[in-house]
């Protein structure tokens, strides 16, 4: 019998050590963001940015907070963050969409993953939509609370989402909250749609989430404004997903 809860325990205990070694490495990483952002005075700046390269199209200059993280992985494509919950992360983004699916930030095997932006997600022209993706952990990590905005009260104290690029600071609000299946029966295939070129096209993609999401956010768009995707499994099937897409705020 003993034998047997040994056994049972096993496992529990190296989810649990998993956890735990995640959750510190997802603290480091935090750490380096916050003291970049801190402690760089305006002369470090001045001389990084001299000494440091543009982006990976040579348009535009990589935000002084994200420097020290860039030259550690340059697959860095931003920071994601919910204020007051567990969603706090870097979004990475490379030439293999599924790369960061079982990779963490310094390209380990990682079953967490990391927060990831697909290849064709543009940074330096961003298009009407960027979708984010990542897992629905037990724990609660990566996007493992993002369905908790199933609860409008969740949603009422977490309105705001940020995402910063590489490039610049943004702040989305939640804007619809649904759950979506990833099948060719589905009419309305969210994780296609990047770009509006046609405000037929914007209208489609928004009149859909409106009418999917679990409530009425109260919050509307027009052609020209850009949104934020976030993605991540739900429920018991593979196929399932719990989405939150959240509208730019002018000026941000």
């Amino acid at each position: 019998m003993l034998l047997i809860m040994i056994i049972c325990l096993i496992p529990i205990c190296q989810s649990c050590y998993l956890s735990i070694s995640h959750g510190r490495q997802q603290e480091e990483i935090r750490n380096l963001l916050k003291k970049e952002d801190k402690e760089q005075t305006a002369e470090n700046k001045k001389q990084t940015a001299e000494n440091f390269p543009e982006s990976k199209t040579e348009n535009n200059k990589i935000l002084n907070k994200f420097q020290n993280l860039y030259q550690k992985n340059s697959d860095l494509a931003g920071w994601l963050t919910i204020v007051s919950t567990e969603i706090d992360h870097p979004v990475m983004q490379c030439e293999d969409d599924e790369y960061y699916l079982n990779h963490n930030f310094y390209r380990e095997k990682d079953k967490y993953g990391c927060l990831y932006v697909r290849k064709s997600a543009d940074l330096d022209t961003p298009g009407t939509n960027f979708i984010i993706y990542g897992h629905n952990m037990r724990d609660g990590s990566m996007f493992g609370s993002l369905d908790e905005y199933r609860n409008q009260k969740f949603y009422q104290e977490h309105k705001i989402i940020e995402f910063d690029t590489l490039y610049e600071e943004r702040t989305y609000e939640v804007m619809a909250v649904f759950v979506s299946a990833i099948d060719e029966s589905e009419d309305f295939k969210y994780y296609q749609f990047y770009q509006a070129d046609t405000e037929e096209e914007f209208l489609d993609f928004y009149e859909n989430v409106k009418e999917k999401s679990l409530y009425d956010t109260g919050v509307t768009a027009v052609f020209g404004d850009t949104f934020l995707t976030l993605s991540t499994c739900y429920g018991n099937s593979d196929r399932e997903r719990f989405v939150v897409v959240a509208k730019r705020l002018t000026g941000s």
